[in-house]
């Protein structure tokens, strides 16, 4: 319990996101140890006012809510955060899960599309998710209106289903979708990277989206605008290696443009869960004596664990500290570029990053990119 609290505290600091918890683990060996070393962290990379820093009595507080909510939560750096997930470079730190947790780990399809989804869409979402259910998958959605509920309907006719929600896991959203999360949680299970307690707001759908994405061995698209929330998710799932599905529709109908696009570049037609199932990889598994690993089309993906802890290294100076600043922008960069330009040794790069990544003054991004954030704490 006590490794709990130190976890949660550590996810809900000021300023540390996904990246930089998994970071700090690497380099510190713990949760406890990270959190010691941050006001020194934050004062290095020019911080000037306090870091905020859960307490032990906030993150009891935390826990007893997940606790009310009957549920759990799930770390990245333990054994039983899902396999899948995990792969993602920023997973979530903490989920908490109402439901059966063991079913992140199934072998499960993500299926999305319009809330203002046509009765056709709903139908084809809802019998495609039924069969798929019933073929032993795991239907992935996120509990909006439209295409989302009608996967999960469908799922739980014949099977199961995963919900990802946007805001904590006592706020269901949709309002009227309050009695579907209940039977959810009741048969699937239900997830939530937001503590307990929070409305979900427009900021909080894309980060819930990478996770509806990460669960899943590919994505079923069924009626999506070009510019929709649902298209956020099928980019997740590209940058994560996932297959991508996509139901045809009628030029003519708006709410199908983005599903044809996809079609269009590449992603594959499907009328029927059939053509979904012909075409899925199989679930990754844990490769005896390591992490999670996935094989596709060639690459072999590991899950980055906290490893040991690195030796302490002395505090950035100042110089070295303002020369990376100077070559950063608002524009995410390489950090393999700005450690180019600065002609400096990489753990030195690596060293002055984190320092400024918790002193909120960058922003780590995934696929090692990093930009330059306003700088609030100073």
């Amino acid at each position: 319990m006590t490794d709990d609290i130190d976890r949660l505290r550590l996810a809900r600091t000021e300023g540390v996101g996904p990246l930089t918890y998994r970071r700090l683990l690497r380099r510190y060996g713990s949760a406890a140890a990270s959190i010691e070393a941050l006001p020194t962290l934050a004062h290095a990379g020019g911080r000037r006012q306090g870091l905020f820093i859960p307490s032990r009595d906030d993150a009891e507080r935390e826990l007893e809510r997940v606790g009310k909510a009957n549920a759990a939560l799930l770390f990245v750096d333990t054994p039983d955060y899902p396999v899948l997930l995990a792969l993602l470079e920023d997973a979530p730190s903490v989920l908490a899960v109402q439901g059966h947790p063991e079913l992140l780990d199934a072998r499960a399809v993500a299926m999305v599309g319009s809330r203002n989804a046509s009765a056709n869409g709903q139908f084809l979402a809802e019998s495609i998710a039924h069969d798929l259910a019933a073929a032993g998958l795991v239907v992935v959605s996120g509990l909006a209106r439209g295409i989302d509920a009608a996967a999960h309907r469908g799922a739980l006719r014949s099977g199961t289903t995963v919900a990802c929600v946007a805001g904590g896991i006592d706020v269901p959203y949709p309002p009227e979708h309050a009695d579907l999360q209940g039977a959810i949680a009741e048969h699937g299970a239900v997830v939530a990277e937001a503590p307990p307690g929070t409305a979900p707001q427009a900021r909080h759908f894309p980060r819930r989206n990478r996770i509806i994405a990460g669960l899943a061995l590919g994505v079923v698209v069924v009626e999506a605008a070009l510019r929709s929330g649902s298209l956020i998710t099928v980019r997740h799932a590209q940058e994560a290696g996932r297959e991508v599905f996509a139901v045809p529709g009628s030029p003519l109908d708006p709410r199908c443009r983005g599903a044809n696009d996809l079609i269009r570049q590449g992603a594959t037609l499907i009328e029927t869960a059939a053509d979904v199932l012909a075409d899925l990889p199989p679930h990754p598994g844990r490769a005896a004596g390591s992490g999670p690993q996935f094989h596709r089309r060639g690459m072999l993906l590991e899950q980055p664990g906290p490893g040991p802890a690195a030796p302490d290294e002395p505090p950035p100076d100042a110089g070295t500290a303002a020369k990376i600043l100077d070559l950063l922008g608002a524009s995410a960069t390489s950090v393999d570029e700005i450690i180019r330009r600065s002609q400096l040794p990489a753990g030195a790069v690596m060293a002055v990053l984190l320092t400024l990544e918790v002193a909120g003054r960058i922003e780590m991004l995934p696929g090692n990119m990093v930009a330059l954030l306003a700088e609030p704490g100073h």
